[in-house]
C-alpha cells in the first residue's frame, strides 16, 4: 500500500509538522541533520515518515531493512528541555509503551496481545513487531530523536527472523494514519505527565506494560559479557533489574532474550 494520497491527516492533529518522503536512507539520520540546520522548524513532537527506509538503524548498531510498502518508519523530535534529567532515561521507554498502546488500538477484536519489551520493542504474541530507537542530537543533549520501526504489510516469508511479526502475518490490518496519531499522542502526553507530579504513577503504568518484568531472561551485555537471571522491575530510572538468587545487578543497556 502506497503512502496515502491524503497524507496523514490524524497525525497532523497531534503534530506541528508531519513531513512525508517516499523514500529515505534513514528517517533518524534525516530529522537528526534537519534539526541541527534548523531547530526552530522542528519543534516538539514534529516527524517525519515514511514506508520506504533503506539503511535503518536498530539498538547495538543493527542494521533495519524492509521491501519497500511493507513497513513504516517514523522519527520523532522531543524537546528534552521540559523534562528534568532525572526522567530523561525513560523517554525511550515513554515510546515503547505509547505505540504498545497504539498497536493494541490497531488489534481490537483481533484476539493477539501486544506487549512491550524492555527498553523498547514491541512485541505482538511474542514476536517483534516494532522496534524504537532514542538519539541525542549531537551538540544539543536538550532534543531527542525517536525513531521507530513498524512491520505492516510484510509477509511472513519477507520477514527478516523467525522472531519477528507483522500486522499482516497474523492476519491484521494496519490503519497506518490511525496508528501513527494514536502513537504521537500518547507518546506526548506521557512525556508532559513526566514533567509533573504522576511521575511514578507513569513508572509504574509503563512496567505493567514491560512483559519482560518478571520473566527469566538472558541479557548480553555492552561488555561481551551474558547475564541470566529473572528481571525483577524497573528501577526509578528505568533500568531493568535482574535478580540471580539474591544478587540483584541493575542493566542499563543490553540485549534481553525471553527464555520462557
Amino acid at each position: 500500500m502506497p503512502i496515502p494520497a491524503a497524507g496523514y491527516p490524524l497525525t497532523a492533529a497531534h503534530s506541528p509538522r508531519v513531513q512525508v518522503v517516499e523514500t529515505t536512507d534513514s528517517t533518524n539520520a534525516d530529522v537528526v541533520a534537519a534539526v541541527v540546520a534548523d531547530p526552530a522548524g522542528w519543534p516538539h513532537l514534529s516527524l517525519l515518515v515514511t514506508d520506504d527506509q533503506r539503511a535503518g538503524r536498530g539498538r547495538l548498531d543493527r542494521t533495519w531493512t524492509a521491501p519497500a510498502g511493507t513497513a513504516l518508519a517514523v522519527s520523532v523530535v522531543v524537546d528534552a528541555t521540559m523534562i528534568p534529567p532525572a526522567q530523561r532515561g525513560w523517554i525511550p521507554l515513554a515510546a515503547g509503551a505509547a505505540m504498545t498502546r497504539a498497536v493494541r488500538h490497531q488489534l481490537t477484536g483481533h484476539g493477539a496481545t501486544a506487549e512491550l519489551k524492555w527498553p523498547n520493542d514491541v512485541l505482538v504474541d511474542g514476536g517483534k513487531i516494532c522496534g524504537i530507537l532514542a538519539e541525542v542530537v549531537p551538540g544539543d543533549a536538550d532534543t531527542v530523536v525517536v525513531g521507530a520501526g513498524v512491520n505492516t504489510r510484510m509477509s511472513r516469508a519477507d520477514l527478516p527472523v523467525t522472531t519477528a511479526t507483522s500486522f499482516a502475518a497474523i492476519g491484521a490490518e494496519c490503519d497506518d494514519d490511525r496508528l501513527l496519531a494514536d502513537f504521537v499522542d500518547d507518546f506526548g502526553k506521557t512525556l508532559a505527565r513526566l514533567v509533573h507530579d504522576d511521575v511514578e504513577r507513569v513508572h509504574r503504568e509503563i512496567e505493567k506494560l514491560c512483559a519482560t518484568v518478571g520473566r527469566e531472561v538472558s541479557v548480553s551485555l555492552p561488555d561481551g559479557s551474558t547475564l541470566q537471571g529473572t528481571a525483577a522491575r524497573l528501577d526509578a530510572d528505568g533500568r531493568l533489574v535482574v535478580g540471580v538468587g539474591t544478587i540483584e545487578t541493575v542493566v542499563s543497556a543490553g540485549d534481553v532474550v525471553h527464555v520462557r
